[in-house]
């Protein structure tokens, strides 16, 4: 398995996968060394990346090998129908996997994402609005819809 580290407006980013595609993309909590060759396996997602976050990149286009149950991957195929700047509740989700019911385990599958960012987890919501669990802190959920808005909050001083 390859990996390698980057650097984002977020932090530390550890992406790892190999010719099979890309299995997983998470955040690091700690400062850490940025990697200084991407390997290829890795080269396209590293730059799909750094063009989300510089704000020319709206969908991704990799190869994905997530690991996960049955289950999960449906739900993270799912996640991947929300559009860029668009939010879905946990509801709404379940609602579109088929029964309303498994609200808990679709929010369980949705809190295992293997691939921050790239199976956007970040638009799922509660159904009153608020912002509500996700793994890489809410202060990053946040920064990430409002990086997605398309009504952008210019400072007024």
């Amino acid at each position: 398995m390859d990996f390698c580290i980057i650097h984002t407006p977020l932090g530390y980013t550890k992406i790892e996968g190999d010719h099979l595609g890309v299995s997983k993309i998470s955040i690091l909590n700690s400062e850490v060394s940025i990697s200084k060759a991407i390997p290829k396996s890795l080269e396209e997602c590293s730059r799909q990346l750094q063009e989300y976050f510089e704000g020319s990149r709206t969908e991704f286009q990799l190869n994905l090998n997530p690991a996960g149950t049955t289950f999960q991957k449906k739900v993270w195929t799912e996640l991947q129908k929300v559009p860029y700047g668009k939010t879905k509740s946990y509801l709404e989700l379940s609602r579109n996997l088929g029964d309303e019911k498994a609200i808990r385990a679709v929010a369980n599958a949705n809190g295992k994402n293997p691939l921050w960012i790239v199976i956007p987890c970040h638009r799922i919501i509660g159904s009153d609005g608020s912002l509500t669990g996700y793994a890489g802190g809410l202060h990053r959920k946040q920064w990430l819809l409002e990086h997605e808005s398309p009504y952008k909050q210019e400072i007024l001083f």
